[in-house]
């Protein structure tokens, strides 16, 4: 579901979300992942569909799909 960048302690994840259309969106996304542990930035962009993840340690994507699940939108693949 993500590319995987790993960076001085830091994993950088990008994955795709479909529906998405606005600030508000973008927001609800943020919010459910950031509240996944060992999440330290969640930087959602509607136009794109992209959410580019930094966390400690890879996150599991089950965890991610049920974030963008409960924020009412669809995990879609990998950017």
């Amino acid at each position: 579901m993500t590319a995987q960048t790993d960076t001085t302690g830091h994993v950088t994840a990008v994955y795709k979300v479909s529906g998405m259309s606005c600030g508000h969106c973008e927001g609800a996304v943020s919010g459910e992942i950031s509240q996944i542990p060992g999440v330290s930035s969640v930087t959602a962009v509607a136009s794109t569909g992209e959410v580019t993840v930094v966390s400690a340690t890879p996150l599991d994507d089950e965890a991610v799909r049920t974030a963008v699940d409960e924020a009412g939108f669809e995990l879609a693949g990998r950017a």
